[in-house]
Parts: C-alpha cells; sequence; structure tokens
C-alpha cells in the first residue's frame, strides 16, 4: 500500500465511520474500483481508532462524566444509580457480543465476510431495515430509559457490523429506532458504544498490519488513521446536528443504489467479488 492509496482510504474511512452506509464496505469497494488489493481487515480496524479518537474529542466532556460516576459507583453505592454510572455498565453489557462474535468469527471476518455479492446484499437489505426504523421507530425514548434488554440489542446490531456493508452506525441505529429512541439518542449511544469494541479490535490487529498477507504497512497505516481522525470529528458534528431535523431516507436511498450498481459491476464481469478488477 502506497502513500496515495492510504491517504485516499483514510479519507473514505473518516467520511463514512459515522454515516450509516458503512465504512467497511466503502473502504473494500473504493480498493476494488481503484485495483489496489484489498486493504484487509487489520487495516480497517486500525483506521478505526482514528475515528474513534474523533469520538472521544467530540463527546469528551459526556465521556469524562460517565467515567468518573461508573468508577465512583464501584465504591459507592449512592453513585449506583446516577444515569452516567448507568450508562458507562450499560455501554460494557453492550459490547460483549461485538466481543464474543468478534472471536468467534475471526476467521470468517478476515476472509468469507469480505466478499462483495455479500457487501452488496448487506448494503441493501440493511438499508430498507434502516427505512423501516425511521419510519416506524416512535422516537420517544432517550438513554435515561437505556436497560439491559435494550443494551444487548444495541450490542447485537453493533456485532452484525463485523459484515462489510452492514454498518455499525447504521445498525445500532436501527436497533435504537426499532426500540424507540430517538434518531440523536440512539445514534450518541452507538457511537459510545463502539469505543470498547473499535479499541479492543484495533489494538488486537496491531501486530497483524505489514504481515500475515496485509498489504498495509506502518507508515501508510497510520497516515490513514490521522486523516480519518480529522475527516471523521467533522463528519460526527454535521451529523449530529443533520438528524435532529431530518430523517435518514437519503442514506437509505444511496445504499440501495451501491448495491444495486455493485451487483451490476460484479455480474457484468468488471469486479471479481474476491479481490478486484477482473485480470489484475
Amino acid at each position: 500500500m502506497g502513500w496515495f492509496e492510504s491517504l485516499v482510504l483514510g479519507l473514505v474511512q473518516g467520511l463514512t465511520e459515522f454515516l450509516p452506509i458503512s465504512s467497511s464496505a466503502h473502504l473494500r469497494i473504493v480498493a476494488a474500483l481503484a485495483g489496489w488489493d484489498d486493504p484487509g481487515a487489520a487495516f480497517t480496524a486500525v483506521t478505526q481508532i482514528g475515528t474513534e479518537l474523533a469520538v472521544i474529542l467530540y463527546f469528551g466532556k459526556k465521556i469524562g462524566r460517565i467515567l468518573r460516576a461508573w468508577f465512583l459507583g464501584l465504591f459507592r453505592p449512592e453513585w449506583r444509580s446516577d444515569p452516567d454510572s448507568r450508562l458507562g455498565w450499560l455501554i460494557i453489557v453492550g459490547s460483549l457480543p461485538i466481543g464474543v462474535l468478534g472471536l468467534l468469527l475471526q476467521d470468517q471476518i478476515d476472509a468469507t465476510f469480505r466478499d462483495l455479492r455479500i457487501t452488496a446484499t448487506t448494503l441493501i437489505v440493511f438499508g430498507i431495515i434502516l427505512l423501516i426504523a425511521d419510519r416506524i421507530g416512535k422516537q420517544q425514548r432517550t438513554l435515561d430509559q437505556l436497560n439491559v434488554p435494550h443494551g444487548l440489542g444495541f450490542g447485537f446490531a453493533q456485532a452484525l457490523a463485523l459484515i462489510p456493508g452492514v454498518s455499525r452506525s447504521g445498525g445500532t441505529t436501527s436497533a435504537g429506532l426499532l426500540m424507540g429512541y430517538t434518531r440523536s439518542e440512539a445514534a450518541e449511544y452507538s457511537f459510545l458504544l463502539a469505543l470498547p469494541a473499535v479499541f479492543s479490535s484495533g489494538l488486537y490487529k496491531l501486530t497483524d498490519i505489514g504481515k500475515n498477507g496485509e498489504s498495509a504497512q506502518w507508515g501508510p497505516t497510520i497516515l490513514a488513521t490521522l486523516v480519518a481522525f480529522g475527516v471523521g470529528y467533522l463528519v460526527i458534528a454535521w451529523l449530529m446536528a443533520y438528524i435532529k431535523r431530518r430523517s435518514f431516507v437519503p442514506f437509505v436511498i444511496y445504499r440501495v443504489v451501491l448495491g444495486v450498481l455493485l451487483f451490476g459491476l460484479i455480474f457484468g464481469g468488471v469486479l471479481d467479488p474476491n479481490a478486484g478488477p477482473v485480470g489484475s
């Protein structure tokens, strides 16, 4: 992987991580269309650390309150009923599904799930699910009403994002809408819930950079991670303002169109579903 390639993929990661359109799918598709090697699961996991650092910067005050209340709750019973303390525990609970499934399905994540036919299918199917959730969700609940069953519901939705095309933010936000949470509350919890999973996955995959068939090397990966951080912060700020006023319909249309086009390129012989352009 060269420097220009890493710059482009860093931009793609930053632009798509928080939008409900799947950053892992876009990294896979952009690389395939450009004739580059699949950047690999390790590159994706490590560059996501950059976008999650943007979450820490944007939600820094709230994350600080959650950590303080959660820590105090370990030693002072009166803090255990604090909403921020409860939210801290529910982030841990919601992180369990992706932690367990990520370890159990590691081989599939690195290989089988990266088939572009699967990516096209999940783009379309989970786009339609997002549309349904956006239309029928009551959008009344706030995070103060979050409980263990709902936390696990968010968590299993996040685990589906192990498959490129599902979208971590799209899957968890869809689950939140179906459980009655507002768009902004569902999106905020989605971002916070991603922190333990992404940092764990990124740190776990650090040793895979530059080896085990990965095309990414350390220098380009660091550049892509820094670019993803800066762009990701801007995207968070824009999205949180956008969803307070408007629906997810434009993202649904984009997902479906992209999925259909991807199927067309694959079955038209332009793209190899397991690599890049045919003949490359």
